[in-house]
């Protein structure tokens, strides 16, 4: 399985963004996807997380109302609508793929990563 994230850049505090992370090598749909982040000098974090069927989302606190993750498994693809970015939101995101079925914000829960894309906003 091979996880390819874009959509980083850099944008103004109050813009916004959409990641994607496509997948190859693998069922996407058979897989629940996450995306999850990593700023400079912190430990890697859970941002959002959604089911196998996409039914299910799950967020953390920071992101809620102003992040959205979707999936088009016709597509085999994984999004995140970022909006309303803040300067705190500064970090590399990754996108993950897990063989549960459920939207699990525990990164063990997740067997393949992508490379990480960057996203960068400005004050």
């Amino acid at each position: 399985v091979q996880l390819q994230a874009s959509g980083g850049g850099l944008v103004q505090a109050g813009g916004s963004l959409r990641l994607s992370c496509a997948a190859s090598g693998g069922t996407f749909s058979g897989f629940a996807m996450g995306w999850f982040r990593q700023a400079p000098g912190k430990e890697r974090e859970f941002v959002a997380a959604i089911s196998r069927s996409g039914g299910t989302t799950r967020y953390d606190d920071s992101v809620k109302g102003r992040f959205s993750i979707s999936r088009d498994n016709a597509k085999n693809t994984v999004y995140l609508q970022m909006n309303t970015l803040k300067p705190e939101d500064t970090a590399v995101y990754y996108c993950a793929m897990g063989a549960s079925r459920y939207a699990d914000y525990a990164e063990y829960k997740y067997d393949y990563w992508g490379q990480g894309t960057l996203v960068t906003v400005s004050s």
